[in-house]
């Protein structure tokens, strides 16, 4: 009861019954199997775990109305979507969420950022952006909707929180189709709980009338309430189960090593020590990709394949991607040097890189580039183009040629073929020089990309002023060379 005395609307976690406590032993309806109570060897890459089970909650209710540490609000990338669950936790929540949000400026998709809870019971509300699905698009949306999970319960993770309420990201408006998307959910979550399930007491899904259902029949696939329930369940799982953090497998990036890489397969056991110590010192993936060291001496000699030279750039910038995944980039991120604003006129991403705020002498040059691998890789699918401000950089802002030649050469052949325009904006005489240099002589495929541009009006005739997020000094110097913007000038052919 609430100070009023009237009956509180929200609900309190742990007054809910859980997954492991729900129809216990009750079998599985929908997935009837001919599989008698026999003992069976095979188990489920998702074996029944009752510690796991204890966890799950699935409720049929608002998400907004739940008790716990932390909401998951599903929006579009400004966070202005109106969407039920978004309307719901935006009325119960009150205004002062809407300005908080504001200081934000945005979420990408599949990216996850955290505000207070305000008027709500949750302490927190996680905002994410799932994506937009499209059949032909389907290992992108994949991958997205992936990490709107993985990233979820990583900031939950981090943040120390008990619980989370999970709303059903994919909505109705993105069109991505709601099994396939319960697969990625449940998925994500069992895999999370493995290895990190001391980080949380409770995890709820909360469902429409309309959801419940999917997640009824799904949920005993990840979450199994008996070995029985396991067995039956194996059958019905889809062929594509993630890898060992749920994260969808592109078919083509697989790599399959067999139990002792580099001994045939039909080499005998009975060989025993001798057979093994032959092969001590020979590459551990000689089976995989082959003598490394050949393969470059080949390069060098201009002698390998075309598609070879593509496949060995593809394992390099796997490397790289992985590793940015993985480090702390915290302290780059602070910079503000590179971000996501609006679109320009043809709709394309518009990327934005500060030179000012890039101090080069002062921070590990590789960490900004694991950087921009980890804020461009998803952005670079589709075409986008780069606004480069260059103004008021120095001699310490100056990113230096082989830096860039670097960073060329990593970056995937997407990066290049989806780069439509680089803007270079407030160019001086000394970086006109500077690029033509590099762009003819080191990367040549990106001179015809490059437009100079002096002033801001003549940017804005390609990319809308409302959909660009300027740094101040950027206005405050145009305005002081070339004078106060006016919407009325015309379009430039040139852009």
């Amino acid at each position: 009861m609430d100070p009023l005395g009237a009956p509180s609307q929200f609900v309190d976690v742990d007054s809910l019954p859980g997954w492991s406590d729900a129809c216990e032993a009750k079998q599985l309806d929908c997935h009837r199997s001919p599989v008698e109570k026999a003992r069976v060897d095979v188990r489920s890459p998702f074996p029944y775990r009752n510690d796991i089970n204890e966890k799950i909650i699935l409720w049929k209710g608002d998400v907004a109305l739940l008790n716990c540490t932390a909401i998951v609000n599903t929006s579009n990338e400004t966070l202005t979507d109106k969407n039920p669950v978004s309307e719901s936790i935006f009325m119960h929540a009150g205004p002062d969420l809407k300005d908080e949000l504001q200081k934000l400026k945005g979420c990408r998709t599949g990216e996850a950022k955290l505000t207070k809870g305000f008027n709500l019971a949750a302490r927190f509300i996680i905002h994410t952006v799932g994506p937009k699905y499209k059949s032909r698009y389907r290992t992108a949306a994949e991958s997205s909707l992936y990490s709107c999970y993985r990233n979820v319960l990583q900031l939950a993770k981090e943040q120390a929180m008990c619980s989370v309420g999970f709303c059903v990201i994919n909505t109705l408006k993105r069109c991505y189709p709601l099994e396939d998307a319960t697969h990625i959910a449940l998925r994500t979550v069992r895999r999370f709980l493995e290895v990190h399930g001391e980080t949380l007491e409770k995890v709820v899904f909360a469902v429409s009338e309309l959801e419940e259902a999917t997640y009824q029949k799904l949920l005993p696939l990840y979450f199994p309430r008996s070995l029985e329930e396991e067995v039956q369940s194996l059958p019905y799982l889809p062929a594509d189960i993630g890898n060992a953090e749920g994260e969808p497998v592109v078919p083509e990036r697989q790599i399959r090593i067999t139990e002792k890489p580099g001994i045939p397969d039909d080499a005998s056991d009975e060989e025993g020590l001798e057979a093994d110590l032959s092969f001590i010192g020979s590459h551990a993936f000689a089976r995989m990709e082959g003598d490394v060291d050949k393969q470059r001496r080949l390069i060098l000699q201009g002698q390998l394949s075309e598609a070879a030279l593509q496949k060995q750039h593809q394992r390099n910038y796997n490397r790289w991607l992985c590793q940015a995944r993985a480090e702390d980039l915290s302290d780059i991120a602070s910079l503000k040097a590179l971000y996501q604003t609006g679109v320009d006129n043809c709709g394309r991403t518009v990327m934005v890189v500060v030179g000012r705020n890039i101090p080069v002498t002062l921070i590990d040059m590789e960490k900004a580039l694991l950087y921009f691998i980890h804020v461009m890789d998803h952005i670079a699918v589709k075409e986008y183009v780069l606004v480069y401000f260059h103004t008021l950089t120095n001699d310490y802002n100056q990113l230096d040629s082989n830096f860039l030649k670097k960073l060329y050469d990593v970056v995937d052949a997407k990066y290049k073929r989806n780069l439509k325009a680089l803007y270079f904006v407030h160019p001086t005489f000394r970086s006109k020089v500077s690029a033509w240099f590099f762009t003819t002589f080191t990367v040549s495929g990106l001179k015809d990309k490059i437009h100079y541009v002096e002033s801001l009006q003549q940017l804005f005739t390609a990319i809308p002023p409302e959909q660009m997020d300027l740094p101040p000094f950027v206005l405050e110097y145009d305005a002081r060379e070339n004078g106060p913007y006016y919407s009325s000038y015309p379009p430039s052919p040139d852009l």
